[in-house]
């Protein structure tokens, strides 16, 4: 069931050369949009930036997609981000990838942590990102 209380979406357009044998999206598109809405939630956030400035930013732990129903091309999509969680060295992004017709087509589920690329480690999350997160979500974590 879609959710509606995300607010960081993307549209696509799904590709012929994401088709498999079957004439349907493969699985691994599903992960480049999930990719896609990922990159876009950091971007709006200034993670990308604030990784630029001062080498601090993400490390993918784990990616977990749920599929639900196929996508077909021709078509577009939407893929809705919303952070559900923030620990003190990494969060957790919830996607949602809706197909042209609103329904839901998978779930996925992201686990980041923030990464010192300077010292090789771990960081606390930065108090601006976490700011801008709430910012967007619209909540206190």
């Amino acid at each position: 069931m879609q959710q509606h209380n995300f607010h960081v979406k993307l549209e696509l357009r799904i590709d012929w050369s994401e088709m498999d044998h079957f004439m349907h999206v493969n699985n691994v598109s599903f992960f480049k949009y999930i990719q896609a809405s990922r990159v876009n939630y950091w971007e709006r956030t200034g993670l990308t930036e604030m990784h630029k400035k001062n080498n601090i930013g993400p490390i993918l732990v784990s990616c977990k997609c749920d599929f639900k129903a196929p996508l077909f091309y021709p078509g577009t999509i939407t893929v809705q981000a919303k952070v559900d969680v923030i620990k003190n060295t990494s969060f957790c992004i919830h996607h949602q990838i809706i197909d042209h017709n609103g329904q839901l087509a998978a779930e996925a589920y992201d686990v980041i942590v923030m990464y010192d690329f300077n010292k090789n480690e771990k960081t606390a999350i930065p108090f601006e990102f976490r700011n801008e997160i709430e910012k967007i979500e619209g909540k206190i974590f």
